[in-house]
């Protein structure tokens, strides 16, 4: 059941990097050239997403999967925003990510699903 999640997590900093990588260092290039950067960028996200849900929904429901990956990207985010992109750390990650654990909690009460 960890499988899924590595994938997740790694498919989540390579789509950070196509969608938000850009800012720090190409913002004087043409916009078409950091299109198709980001876009071969976000392949090796797909590469990574798709086999990771496939194999997650042999283990989690597809909503448990979807938070799951939303935890995933608020965690890859934060740490690309202040590590990366230096941007300052405030309470604000804090906030979003207790309203995470409560989608966590609700989503999840239920136990896993029984797939097989």
């Amino acid at each position: 059941m960890l499988k899924p999640l590595a994938l997740l997590f790694f498919s989540n900093l390579f789509m950070t990097f196509a969608w938000y990588g850009h800012l720090k260092h190409l913002n004087s290039k043409p916009l078409f050239f950091v299109i198709m950067i980001s876009w071969g960028i976000a392949f090796f996200e797909y590469v990574l997403q798709v086999p990771a849900n496939r194999i997650g929904f042999e283990h989690y429901s597809l909503g448990q999967l979807k938070i799951i990956q939303e935890v995933i990207t608020m965690i890859v985010f934060a740490g690309f925003a202040i590590l990366y992109m230096k941007q300052p750390l405030k309470l604000d990650f804090l906030w979003a990510s207790l309203c995470m654990v409560g989608a966590v909690y609700f989503i999840f009460r239920g136990g896993l699903p029984h797939n097989g």
